[in-house]
């Protein structure tokens, strides 16, 4: 049995273990979020689907994802700022 099934992780073994888990998390959120905004842009900007974008839906889903990003990006940093906050007080 390795030291996962027994239950006995060393410090170094569960901060590895915990970081792994962080990444994994990180990488699944950044696929969330790219799948949202790809269905949202593209529902937004593209009205007959076809083989290829013309100018307007390419300029309209460059910016629309460029908005989405932005709004993200705001956020995630007011969530942030706030969990610092929350710490802080405990």
């Amino acid at each position: 049995m390795d030291s996962i099934q027994t239950g006995r992780l060393s410090g170094t073994e569960r901060d590895e273990l915990m970081q792994q888990v962080k990444q994994e998390i990180a990488v699944a959120n950044a696929q969330e979020l790219l799948t949202k905004i790809t269905e949202k842009c593209f529902k937004k900007c593209v009205n007959k689907p076809g083989t290829s974008l013309d100018s307007s839906e390419q300029k309209c889903v460059a910016m629309c994802m460029d908005r989405y990003m932005d709004a993200f990006n705001v956020v995630s940093k007011a969530y942030s700022q706030r969990l610092q906050k929350e710490r802080n007080r405990m």
